[in-house]
Formats: C-alpha cells, structure tokens, sequence
C-alpha cells in the first residue's frame, strides 16, 4: 500500500453525490481523408486490446484497519479494460450540442472507488463526420494541468502517424540527466519547511501593507456562490488565439491577461441578464502550475494559486483590461520570490475556505472567498493527431463546488484557445449564453485597444 498525500486525500474526503471531485476532457477529432465507417470502431478495438495499464492507472482507495478509507492507495492487478473504455453514439441528428448533453451527463457521475480512478469514452454519430472522446480523472488520482499533457502525449504531430497510444499505457517521462535526486528534493523541501513560518508571515506583511494584494473574502456575494446539486452542464466553444493576441499585443499585457477580461466581460453581461451583477468587482480564483518540466505527468497535486480582480464593476473594457493586468502582475511578482513549497503553503491558505463550506449555513452566510475558478492551462502549440485524425478541440471540464458553481477553463490548441465551461445545472441557468457573451466581450476588448 502507497499513502495518498495530504492534499490528495481532501479530494477523496471531500467528494459527494452533489460534489463529483474528477477532472475531464473533451477533444474532437477530423477523421483523416478516405477513413471509412469503421475507422471509430477499429479505434476502439484498438483500445481495448491495450492492457499494459501503468501504475497510475490501476490505483483505487484502499481501506485499512477494518474500514478506515483515504490514507492509502492499492494497485489493482487485473484491469477491466471494458470498463473503463467505453463506446457511445449520439442520438441523430448527431449535434455537438448532443454532445455537449452526454458529456454533461458523464461529467456529472461519480468515479467507481473500486475500481481505478478513471475513465474514457468514445463517441461517434456527429452528423459532420466527426468524433469525440471524453476522459475523465480523479483530482486525487491526478490534477488537470497533468491530465492534458498526458492526453497531449498520446496524441502525434505527425498526420501520417497511424500509431494509437493511450494515456493508460504511456510510461513516466524520466527525468532530464543532471536533475536533482529525490534525496537531494527531500532535503531542499526539509530546509524550506524550516523556514515557512517567517517566511510566510514576510509574504502576508507584503501582501497586506506592500503589494495590496487581492486577499480571500474581499469577493462580492453573486448567484454562482450557492450550495449546489450533483448534476452538470458543460459548454464548449474556440476562439482564435491570433485575436487575443492581438489585443494583447495592443493592450501590453498578457494572453491570460485577455482571457480573463474575456471571462470578466460574459460574467457581467450574463450577470446583468438575470439583474444579479454586484456594485463591486468579481474575484477571480487563478489557479498556476508549480511543476517543473520533469514532473508534467509525475501525478498528485501541485498547484499554486493567485486572486484576481476582474474589474466588472465597470462598464469600459480597456479599464476592466488594465484592473486585471494590474492585479496579476501584482501576484505574480510575489509568487516570484517564494520557494515552491511555500508558495504551495500560501495557495493553502487561500483555497482553505472552500474547506468551510461543508459546514452547514456556512456558504449562505459568509461572504465567498472568490466568485469563480478561471484557468488557463498550456496545451499544444501545433496540430496534434490521433491515427492520422486532427484534433479540431480540446476542452477541459473542471469541477464545480459548493459555493462555486460555475468553473472556466481555457486550454490554447494549435491556432484556437478552447474554452471549457462547467457549471451547476440547477444555479446556473443557460451555461451556454456564457459562450455568445465570450464572443461579445472579445469584440469589446478589439473595438475598445483598436485591432
């Protein structure tokens, strides 16, 4: 038996009916040209005959000491591949907003903690020829960041690749010659916990005093900071990655700082819609990779958080655009001086109140700690195959929580940032006018840095 970290057993400890605690993806694919009837099908035979099942892939929950669960993992020996690959077909007409319903309905299901924590499924029936597969993994078993450049891997730059590889199947990457050991990791990680205690009060004096940083609880109560219920709604669309650079380029700022204004202008315009937008500013929570380039797929949880203030409190675009930037830059330039670990330390502190929020009267009476999850996360700069099928998207499904009930996640995909958008099919009604509001607020930010 393994012991699961920390960080990964509050994932178990914390999931529910109401709380499903799994990551997802969501990637489309263009048949290759002359790719007959059968060319889904023998995919998924494909599939299903790989058995080498990496050990990351045949870990579940194991239960000790007569019945206590979440301390450890155990390896499942023989993996029942049929279950978790799955073949599907859309109901005709075959719409990707079909689509869009099973993937909503698959995202909203528990993962099986007998069996190991993942699954995949392979849709067919598009009416335009196209096909789709739908992964999803435990946040215990792995974080999304991980999840994509795992998927990335099975997947080839090369059109003229008839090679499948799956993600149950990839080994580890080994790390680069000349890396640190893992003795040498133990020791720097003892020596910096020896000093996070001062170093974490200097960080919360400059956060405080210094760098007026963006602090928990400064959020506004909206409609997406309720209790929610199990089910979900999943909305996915592409933009062009050239017209956020554009104003990029013409604003000075960043490609996420664009994104957020995108997400901070839907929010407002869809806020406003239901005469629920607040007199000040939304906070955004930004999650930030911590890893290094050697442990992409090393598994576990390393994520860092920064707060984000998203401006909707005005109506001007180039403003909502320049609070944003000011904000990020601000963070940013903190988490820069800290040591990893401690940087880990103060992201704890900021998503601890969502712990909270299992005490009963806790989300309706306390103020949010943020309003929205938004990420933002690295995925292939060029277009990228399965057997000679292009990958036209890839959507990353995040979770939403109570008191957060609506997540966007953006993932940049050759030409085209992919937006995944997660919400509580109860307290966020018609999830995809967030798309035709994305849309509305790029076109703001174009006509407001004149590209």
């Amino acid at each position: 038996m393994e012991l699961i970290s920390p960080v990964d057993a509050m994932f178990l400890l914390f999931e529910s009916r109401e709380h499903p605690m799994h990551a997802g993806g969501l990637q489309l694919f263009e048949p290759p040209e002359g790719a007959d009837s059968e060319f889904v099908g023998e995919i998924y035979d494909d599939m299903i005959a790989r058995q080498d099942v990496q050990p990351a892939f045949r870990k579940r929950p194991a239960t000790i000491f007569g019945g206590i669960a979440n301390l450890g993992w155990t390896y499942d020996e023989d993996i029942d591949i049929d279950y978790h690959v799955r073949r599907s077909a859309l109901p005709a007409p075959g719409r990707v907003r079909d689509l869009l319903v099973l993937t909503s309905r698959l995202h909203s299901s528990l993962l099986d903690r007998h069996r190991p924590l993942w699954e995949l499924h392979l849709v067919e029936g598009l009416n335009d020829g196209r096909f789709a597969i739908y992964t999803k993994f435990h946040h215990a078993l792995i974080d999304g960041v991980s999840a994509l450049r795992l998927m990335q891997r099975a997947l080839s730059a090369d059109p003229r690749d008839r090679q499948l590889r799956t993600v149950w199947t990839l080994p580890r990457q080994e790390p680069r010659p000349g890396t640190s050991s893992r003795l040498q990791s133990l020791i720097r990680t003892a020596e910096t916990v020896a000093a996070l205690g001062p170093s974490t009060l200097r960080l919360t004096r400059a956060a405080l005093w210094e760098q007026q940083l963006t602090l928990p609880f400064a959020a506004p109560r909206t409609m997406f900071n309720v209790k929610i219920g199990g089910a979900r709604r999943c909305a996915a669309q592409s933009w062009s990655l050239d017209r956020v650079k554009n104003v990029k380029r013409a604003a000075g700022v960043t490609v996420n700082d664009v994104v957020l204004a995108m997400c901070a202008g839907a929010l407002r315009y869809y806020l406003a819609e239901h005469n629920a937008l607040p007199d000040t500013p939304l906070i955004a929570m930004v999650p930030v990779s911590l890893r290094s380039a050697d442990e992409s797929d090393s598994g576990g949880n390393r994520v860092g958080t920064l707060l984000c203030n998203l401006g909707t409190h005005t109506s001007d675009p180039a403003k909502r655009l320049e609070t944003i930037g000011a904000s990020m830059r601000r963070s940013k330039t903190v988490f820069a001086e800290l040591p990893r670990i401690q940087a880990l330390a103060v992201s704890a502190f900021t998503i601890a109140p969502l712990g909270l929020a299992a005490i009963p009267g806790f989300v309706s009476s306390a103020p949010p700690p943020f309003n929205i999850v938004i990420s933002n996360v690295p995925g292939p700069a060029e277009p990228m195959y399965c057997r000679g099928a292009r990958l036209d998207g890839n959507y990353p499904l995040s979770i939403a929580l109570d008191g957060q009930a609506l997540n966007i996640t953006v993932v940049n995909n050759a030409d085209n940032l992919d937006f995944g958008l997660v919400g509580c099919r109860r307290s966020v009604p018609h999830l995809q006018r967030l798309l035709v509001h994305l849309e509305t607020s790029l076109s703001d930010l174009e006509r407001a840095t004149g590209v």
